[in-house]
């Protein structure tokens, strides 16, 4: 296979793919408006924050898979892969605490004034009955709206600092998820009203999507008390600035950074934001995830996720529709050997009868059978099921009803 990296990565961890004869391509200068005439003849895209546009993804004749070297996945187009068939895969978890720590040094640099500090020193200025005004953290309240893996790992670090942690109580978390909850000591709060009104920092760590867009808005903010710290590792655009900056302005608000709204797309750039320059905001450059440790765990996931899809298998998709889509569930135990499942379909097809997912299984042993569970558009009717039947390699054949 062809692997195009068009972005930075660690290719110290690239050599199982180049001893398993792939051809790798390293190029961290293709930007968005160049991956259209570099995709051809590439059957894996590897991205962190190149973006991957329709028209990228149009140009793409050989493109299965879209990889994502991170989390979050709102520089990809999915409907636009999804239309061509083309995974899209991440790679959750590696960065969460390399983003953990920045979110905690960002609220230690609101705390203890450091990056003022450090403009002064810079300048030949001492300024130190200025700067001993500082309030500390222990014993502060610490809201966390988005519990995921790098919500956790700010948790654990913010208990290790005497902070009190909560988060809103939510239905359908895993055990595992609600044991690490309680091990490290999280309150659970009933709605996010009351995890706002109670906060004296509030971090967010929620993913780009239709519903967390400018979800910062003035009512958000406004559940806040005065003189709250917000901090946003996430994406720039679920805060709406100019609600924030409104807030920062008229009721002593602070607010550490490292994502904002319309950032430049590549490393280098113009950036004139009247929020990332306010008096009351620290900020960084999106480097949340920019650490040694955590590019190299992502790299490594990276290379799992590529080397577990040239085995067929498909890990972090995250285009694919996580429930069964047919209407029923065919089960035919038939026979392993060759044009079995091509009679199969071609009953299914003249009877107008769309195969929408299937699994086929091969149980171990001489002369073994195998099952194919197939998920249909309709309800395969007993005539149908006889002619399945007259197959002379099907065992069986039977429906489970509505999925």
């Amino acid at each position: 296979m062809h692997i195009l990296f068009a972005d930075n990565i660690d290719e110290g961890l690239l050599g199982a793919l180049k001893e398993a004869g792939h051809t790798l391509t390293v190029d961290a200068s293709i930007t968005a408006d160049d991956l259209p005439d570099r995709i051809s003849g590439a059957d894996v895209v590897v991205v962190r924050s190149t973006k991957v546009n329709a028209s990228s993804i149009a140009a793409a004749d050989n493109l299965g898979l879209i990889v994502r070297a991170g989390a979050g996945t709102d520089n990809i187009d999915k409907v636009a892969a999804s239309t061509r068939g083309i995974y899209v895969c991440n790679v959750p978890g590696r960065n969460a605490i390399a983003v953990a720590e920045l979110t905690m040094g960002l609220m230690l640099s609101i705390d203890r004034h450091i990056a003022d500090q450090v403009g002064d020193l810079r300048n030949n200025a001492w300024n130190k009955s200025r700067y001993t005004k500082a309030e500390g953290i222990a014993g502060k309240t610490i809201g966390i709206v988005g519990l995921g893996e790098i919500g956790l790992a700010v948790a654990e670090r913010a208990k290790s600092f005497d902070m009190t942690v909560i988060a809103v109580r939510k239905e359908g978390r895993s055990e595992s998820v609600l044991n690490r909850i309680r091990s490290i000591g999280i309150r659970l709060v009933e709605n996010q009203e009351e995890l706002l009104r109670t906060s004296d920092v509030v971090s967010i760590h929620v993913p780009k999507s239709d519903s967390t867009l400018g979800m910062v808005d003035g009512q958000f903010l406004g559940h806040m008390r005065d003189g709250a710290v917000i901090l946003n590792t996430s994406r720039g655009e679920v805060i709406d600035e100019a609600a924030l900056l409104d807030a920062l302005d008229n009721r002593g608000m602070k607010a550490g950074l490292d994502v904002y709204a319309n950032e430049p797309s590549g490393g280098k750039g113009e950036f004139d934001s009247v929020l990332a320059k306010h008096r009351s905001v620290v900020g960084t450059h999106h480097v949340g995830a920019s650490t040694d440790q955590s590019q190299a765990s992502v790299a490594q996931g990276t290379v799992e996720v590529i080397s577990a899809y040239t085995k067929g298998e498909v890990r972090n998709c995250v285009n694919m529709n996580a429930e069964p889509t047919g209407h029923d569930c065919l089960v035919v135990r038939h026979a392993d050997k060759v044009g079995v499942l091509a009679q199969i379909f071609a009953i299914l097809r003249a009877e107008g009868i769309n195969v929408q997912q299937m699994e086929n299984q091969v149980f171990a042993g001489p002369d073994a059978a195998a099952v194919a569970t197939i998920q249909v558009s309709q309800c395969p009717d007993d005539s149908t099921l006889a002619k399945l039947l007259e197959i002379e390699e099907v065992i069986a054949a039977s429906t489970t009803g509505g999925s």
